[in-house]
């Protein structure tokens, strides 16, 4: 066992190796053998370093391994007093991001389709930013590592909080990450689309494959797959048209075709010239008559 000397030594040695690229993955590994406190701090030094750039996504990834436990006793803590930050709609929904908010195996009941009508609609609120903003400074390691701290603190909708989205501010912050013109707020505003963003894609990928037509052997809510397909059809044109979820949204509209109006939703987004072109490539793509106009 060693001795507090020991381990200082360990780690400013370590260090070394790490500030000019020699043995970088041992050093590292060595880091990470001596914990928290001291392994971490050193961790966190070295991702500040300008002299550690080029191993900075490494020594990164490893520091956030070390900090993986303290954001899972977070994520357990109750949200009382806590300020949410998306739609009730959303707050309740027990999908996280382990699964990307993927619905699974989930039976259409009229529950089930129920809470995947208000989730839609619930996203649809959320305050849309611009699509440049620019989450990180450089590589997509980066952008990575950040999704996984804020995922980490909020693996679920409930758990979305303006104290935690500031936490994560803070920790990405610490971690070395660099932000272009953004503030807590910001940060915030930007994370809170990009989940709604998933969760529309999540529920169109799940709506799409219901079963279409008939409904499924054996369902006993024919009459309420139907409806659904009416709903669902008219919330596919409203997100593909704010840029949410576009290729889920278009494929949902797709594999309900023979829904009044889901082909008459393909052509207007197939063809309307205020949209961006990729959502009018996207749509002719699965249109069923490219070649007419409504």
């Amino acid at each position: 066992m060693q001795t507090d000397g020991e381990a200082e030594d360990a780690a400013l040695l370590a260090a070394a190796f790490v500030r000019v690229g020699v043995a970088v993955e041992a050093a590292v590994r060595v880091l990470v053998s001596l914990g928290r406190p001291r392994g971490e701090q050193v961790l966190r030094e070295l991702v500040n370093d300008d002299e550690v750039r080029d191993f900075r996504p490494y020594v990164c990834s490893q520091l956030l391994g070390l900090r993986r436990s303290v954001y899972e006793v977070r994520a357990r803590e109750g949200t009382r007093d806590e300020e949410p930050l998306l739609p009730e709609g959303l707050q309740g929904l027990p999908y996280s991001w382990q699964n990307d908010f993927g619905w699974g195996a989930t039976a259409p009941d009229s529950h089930g389709l129920a809470q995947a009508r208000s989730a839609l609609e619930a996203c649809l609120t959320v305050e849309r930013v611009p699509d440049d903003t620019q989450m990180c400074s450089d590589a997509p390691a980066d952008c990575s590592a950040i999704a996984e701290v804020v995922r980490a603190l909020m693996p679920y909708p409930r758990l979305v909080t303006r104290e935690r989205m500031n936490e994560a501010w803070r920790e990405c912050q610490s971690l070395g990450f660099e932000f272009r013109g953004m503030d807590a707020a910001c940060f915030a505003k930007i994370w809170c689309k990009r989940i709604a963003d998933r969760v529309t894609a999540a529920v169109f990928r799940w709506l799409a494959d219901l079963p279409q037509g008939g409904g499924a052997a054996g369902d006993k809510e024919p009459a309420v797959l139907s409806a659904t397909a009416l709903w669902a059809a008219e919330l596919a044109e409203r997100c593909a048209r704010c840029g949410s979820a576009v290729q889920e949204a278009i494929w949902c509209l797709y594999r309900m075709d023979d829904v009044p109006g889901s082909r008459e939703a393909l052509a207007r987004l197939a063809f309307d010239p205020s949209l961006p072109v990729t959502t009018r490539n996207t749509a002719q793509e699965w249109a069923p008559w490219p070649d007419q106009r409504p």
